[in-house]
């Protein structure tokens, strides 16, 4: 049987949320295909796979923590679904909820997650204070130094490598056509989107498109960067850029610790997620180097230097792994996702640190199934009215 002429769904971008969007399309009774020419390589390859809305919280970014909180709520039930579509087991994915343990060493950072503490709690958050002694009864390992920190309850995290190979087994058995070239052009009729001309020639026709490209959503970005789609209407694509992340993955027989620890140190911030394999994810810097997706050797001493602050026996654990992703970074730090103009077109994109978190809210507002509060928050048009 060959590949149909025309989809219901065509997502342009195999990473965590394109594929996200097209398993809930295929879910919905959609036929759906995904266009990328190296799914699940990119910034969802890098990333930690921390859920953590609360941890996260910043008094400016309200609207994202709303984002977050209910995409943490979805969840459960996405890594049980996907999962079952997937054929493997309900823990295969390395979802689990421990909370995120937020430590401090000195007291301007004690002060800071208070405020933080005091804002959450407000918010009707649990974000529960803890002394230094509390900290080490609940993660041994840490530091002496520690002198406080807070535990952000609710806050889970996931292993992001098993949620897109899971994803794509499930895609395939949903029937989901996964097309592994670039997309070269959007293809228009009467002032509507009708589908994409990929690299490799021809015309995949499909109702509607989301391009959710990820820190490539913006067009082109100099070198480094692939070529632009052409036939985007003038002012369509937001103001997207890359974000390098660097970051490293260390092993030991087993877990060293329960659940994620983050701290300040030396003013930058500094993560550990645990897995349940023993493997310890390190990350990340935060660079605006546009494209560039080199693993440095400063980078990655940045790294150890900071967690060995938190956790004085990392520099003993064996290093697996060490890459470089490229967040989508926005003005706002909210995502753009929706109708971008022409009727056809929607956008997927613009996720920052947060593309694993708001993964299945990002599925469910494509499938027009959420909040349509949330969804005007996310709104691509934000910044087509400020133009």
């Amino acid at each position: 049987m060959g590949m149909p002429q025309r989809f219901d769904l065509l997502v342009v971008g195999g990473g965590v949320i394109g594929l996200s969007v097209a398993w809930r399309a295929a879910r919905g009774g959609l036929r759906a295909a995904v266009m990328d020419p190296a799914p699940a390589s990119g910034a969802s390859h890098a990333a930690a796979g921390m859920l953590a809305p609360v941890s996260e919280v910043a008094y400016t970014e309200e609207p994202l923590l709303r984002l977050g909180l209910a995409s943490l709520d979805r969840w459960p039930s996405f890594a049980a679904e996907l999962a079952a579509d997937a054929g493997r087991e309900a823990g295969d994915l390395d979802y689990r909820e421990g909370g995120t343990l937020d430590v401090a060493f000195g007291a301007d950072d004690m002060a800071a997650l208070e405020e933080i503490a005091a804002f959450a709690t407000g918010l009707g958050l649990p974000a529960r204070r803890l002394t230094g002694r509390e900290c080490r009864r609940l993660e041994p390992m840490l530091a002496p130094s520690v002198r406080g920190g807070m535990l952000a309850e609710r806050d889970a995290w996931v292993d992001p490598r098993k949620v897109t190979a899971a994803l794509l087994t499930a895609l395939e058995r949903r029937g989901v056509t996964l097309l592994r070239t670039r997309a070269a052009a959007l293809e228009t009729s009467a002032g509507r989107v009708t589908g994409v001309r990929p690299a490799t020639g021809g015309t995949v026709g499909a109702d509607r498109v989301v391009l959710a490209t990820g820190a490539w959503s913006g067009g082109p970005g100099g070198a480094g960067a692939p070529a632009a789609i052409e036939g985007l209407p003038p002012g369509i694509l937001p103001p997207v850029r890359p974000v390098k992340g660097q970051i490293m993955r260390l092993r030991s027989p087993e877990p060293i610790l329960g659940r994620c620890v983050r701290g300040t140190v030396h003013g930058s911030h500094v993560y550990l997620v645990p897995r349940a394999d023993g493997e310890l994810v390190v990350g990340a810097t935060q660079e605006e180097m546009g494209f560039d997706t080199r693993v440095t050797a400063g980078g990655l001493w940045e790294l150890l230097r900071d967690a060995r602050e938190l956790l004085p026996g990392v520099t003993e654990l064996e290093l697996s792994d060490a890459v470089a992703g490229l967040r989508p970074g926005t003005p706002d730090n909210l995502p753009v996702i929706g109708p971008a103009g022409p009727p056809g077109l929607w956008l997927a994109t613009g996720h920052h640190r947060n593309g694993v978190l708001l993964a299945p809210l990002t599925a469910d507002l494509c499938a027009g199934d959420g909040d349509p509060g949330l969804l005007k928050i996310c709104s691509p048009l934000r910044f087509q009215e400020h133009r």
